[in-house]
């Protein structure tokens, strides 16, 4: 274990955001939910100093790294037009001097068709200088990629793909480390809720939690897909992050229950929830905190439902992860 934490901590990475988010008490928001709410905490990285924030910039710092190691001169990858892994994607390029080339899938209703204005995060794409090309559904995105790597070796550069929300073994223990925060904070919660899509952040904190020794139970509330592809998923990260650190996977983390909430999906991802819309007001009317509305809003509503429904006692610690997102309130 001692070997393994080691790794961790001594893992290559970018400093891209210095110091660690804050970490706050929820003390209005607990007293809005009931004398049966546990103590709430939130984990404000949506306030990380970098690329306007977010979780995606814990992984980057990892991945980042493991592309300059193999001298790439060029990251490419992929998302919705409202991504905020292709944000700080973006944003890493412009820091690091990469020229950066985002896929994106436009929506539905804008099928071969460029949007003409650039909101939100496309906009902060632009102004942080990456290059956009359009498919018309995320099964495009990966062969796009591709072909677009391809290219650009044939024309002398080095691409470096990033897959989707940077959900690598690599990008998950860059997330890992962000738990060792909440340690030197002295906080240990019995649970930890976040938003889940792509796995990395979920397979980074149970991993984190393992190494670090924290008995947290990780709580991932989906944006989208069910239960049983995103353990899959979370399960197979897992086991990538213990055998990059030459760790046994219990060690970490390969013998925790993954737990994932597919309750607050609602009409599909990015679409608001009542339970969603009800959980951004509540918290910005009661701390004074947004919440972005395709992860965090879903995220908060699926706290807030596991809380009415006593899945916690009143003297539980929960720990809420806010992984960002803010520019999409915007979109």
């Amino acid at each position: 274990m001692a070997t393994a934490l080691s790794a961790l901590l001594s893992w290559p990475t970018v400093a891209l955001a210095s110091g660690p988010s804050p970490l706050e008490e929820l003390t209005r928001l607990r007293a809005a939910l009931g004398p049966a709410c546990p103590r709430l905490f939130i984990k404000r990285d949506d306030l990380l100093s970098f690329g306007m924030g977010g979780n995606k910039v814990r992984k980057m710092q990892a991945v980042a790294a493991e592309a300059m190691a193999a001298r790439a001169d060029t990251l490419i990858t992929c998302g919705g037009v409202q991504s905020n892994h292709a944000r700080v994607t973006a944003a890493a390029g412009a820091a690091l001097g990469l020229h950066v080339l985002l896929v994106l899938n436009r929506p539905a209703a804008v099928h071969g068709v460029e949007p003409s204005t650039d909101t939100g995060n496309a906009r902060l794409d632009r102004l942080f200088g990456a290059d956009m090309q359009f498919v018309d559904s995320r099964e495009e995105r990966a062969r796009a990629m591709e072909e677009a790597a391809a290219s650009l070796i044939a024309g002398g550069r080095s691409p470096f793909i990033v897959p989707l929300g940077a959900s690598t073994p690599v990008g998950a223990i860059g997330f890992a480390r962000g738990v060792a925060e909440v340690v030197s904070a002295g906080l240990s919660p019995d649970a930890i809720v976040h938003s889940t899509s792509s796995g990395g952040t979920q397979a980074g904190l149970v991993a984190g939690c393992a190494l670090f020794g924290m008995p947290a139970r990780v709580i991932g509330i989906s944006a989208d897909d069910p239960p049983a592809v995103l353990t899959a998923v979370i399960q197979d990260l897992i086991g990538g992050v213990a055998e990059r650190l030459g760790a046994k996977p219990a060690s970490a983390g390969a013998d925790r229950e993954i737990v994932v909430d597919d309750r607050q999906v609602g009409d599909g991802y990015g679409v608001p929830t009542p339970a969603s819309i009800e959980a951004t007001s509540l918290v910005a009317r009661r701390e004074g905190i947004v919440l972005d509305p395709t992860y965090t809003s879903k995220a908060m509503a699926g706290l807030i439902a596991l809380i009415r429904e006593g899945a916690f006692r009143s003297g539980d610690t929960v720990l809420f992860w806010h992984t960002g997102g803010m520019p999409g309130y915007f979109a």
